[in-house]
């Protein structure tokens, strides 16, 4: 019987009760292996429909299905053992009613066993924000530049660059947390604002493309990591992660092109005969390089 404690994981409760306390960590995950290798230095992941993008190739987030999200998440959910996990509602499947919003939310904590779910849109989502959270399902809330509505907004703009813009991200502020978000993500929005909302509002701000005085801080992973082809100006790349893949690839590829691999340790010998036949085997390999050099020079 094994002594070890099971791990506790991050609750929505949890990340609301970190407001003005030590700065929340997260990223965006995808695959069950990212999450592992995530879980122990963030909060919470987020199974971003951003996947959209970095993993099916759609310009934008708005074609993302239901199902892609739901098969993301239970991936996520499956890598991670400590990180709360938190998926997003998709466009299309939350807009329409609170009781529309309630049906999909709930089928993707269902499916998923995620800990959360996210929606983008501030006091117009108000109403269903609060008629999901009051039916058992934790909310975080999405302000600012709201990617699913590029195709109204005009483009990927940053949002509050000028004054006249602020009583209207401010008022959505302070719906999400009035409805019962425990959380909101300010996407893109100018530093002043953001911190003037971090100040104002009782529930956690996590900022992406806002500012260092937010609560958190959330970046989609591949672009820190340096596997996206292009990042937006408030990306910071902490790894090169594009450059060593490519390296590894040119490596491999040129050591089957010169039958360099498989060496004799990369394969299998047959059992009979013994050290005979591995010794064979050895030796046949040798030869198989000794001629594919000479082909070289």
């Amino acid at each position: 019987m094994s002594s070890q404690a099971p791990v506790k994981r991050v609750t929505a409760p949890d990340i609301t009760a970190r407001k003005g306390a030590e700065p929340i960590v997260s990223l965006t995950s995808y695959h069950a292996h990212t999450a592992a290798i995530a879980d122990p230095y963030v909060d919470f992941l987020l199974v971003g429909d951003s996947l959209g993008m970095v993993m099916h190739g759609y310009e934008t987030t708005v074609p993302v299905p239901l199902e892609l999200m739901i098969v993301h998440g239970r991936a996520v959910v499956r890598g991670a053992k400590r990180a709360l996990v938190v998926v997003d509602l998709p466009f299309g499947s939350y807009e329409e009613s609170p009781q529309v919003a309630f049906r999909n939310a709930a089928r993707v904590m269902k499916e998923t066993d995620c800990g959360a779910v996210k929606l983008e849109g501030g006091a117009r989502m108000a109403e269903t924000i609060h008629y999901l959270v009051e039916r058992g399902i934790p909310v975080m809330a999405h302000i600012g530049l709201t990617p699913q509505s590029i195709n109204t907004l005009g483009g990927f703009k940053t949002q509050g660059r000028t004054k006249d813009q602020w009583a209207a991200i401010e008022a959505d502020a302070k719906a999400v947390a009035d409805a019962g978000a425990f959380a909101v993500v300010l996407e893109a929005m100018a530093a002043p604002l953001a911190e003037r909302l971090t100040r104002a509002i009782p529930i956690p701000t996590i900022g992406i493309g806002a500012s260092a005085a937010c609560d958190g801080q959330i970046l989609v992973m591949e672009d820190m990591l340096g596997l996206s082809p292009r990042v937006p100006k408030f990306v910071k790349e902490f790894g090169r992660v594009g450059e060593v893949i490519k390296g590894a690839i040119s490596a491999y590829a040129d050591e089957v092109r010169t039958r360099r691999f498989p060496a004799a340790e990369h394969t299998y010998a047959i059992k009979d005969g013994g050290a005979a036949t591995k010794s064979k085997a050895r030796s046949s390999s040798a030869r198989a390089t000794k001629r594919a050099k000479s082909k070289a020079t």
